[in-house]
């Protein structure tokens, strides 16, 4: 089993991966950590550098976790990748990253939080980053 965590560098993404790395550490389990670009996008503000995600296999080492990143792309948003990754590793946890929007952004924009809180078929944990 393991624990699969989206990561995207924001104080959002941030949050998540420490929560994750937390609770590989304390269950035991490894780490899967999903970064994921969408495909035919110039500019993608959710990929991850090298750096960021060497950060992040370190914090985890650090953690005595043993970690991997996948990283991929999709096509309207991440969810169906991490569910379908957390399926596949037969999860016992699904950790992502929450952030405040207003009433208007969630009616517009959706939620790749909010469609992965409702379709997972394993545990969620949702963290928000600190204030």
């Amino acid at each position: 089993m393991s624990i699969v965590v989206g990561y995207v560098p924001t104080p959002a993404g941030e949050a998540a991966v420490g929560a994750a790395i937390t609770e590989a550490a304390l269950r035991g389990e490894d780490l899967l950590v999903v970064n994921s670009a969408r495909e035919g996008s110039l500019v993608e503000t959710t990929v991850a550098t090298d750096e960021d995600l060497s950060r992040v296999l370190t914090q985890a080492e650090d953690a005595g976790v043993r970690a991997e990143v996948v990283r991929g792309t999709h096509r309207d948003d991440f969810t169906d990748e991490i569910l379908d990754l957390a399926d596949k590793h037969d999860a016992s946890l699904i950790v992502i990253g929450l952030r405040r929007r207003s009433t208007v952004g969630k009616f517009i924009m959706g939620s790749v939080s909010q469609r992965i809180l409702l379709q997972a078929e394993h545990p969620v944990l949702a963290v928000k980053p600190a204030r």
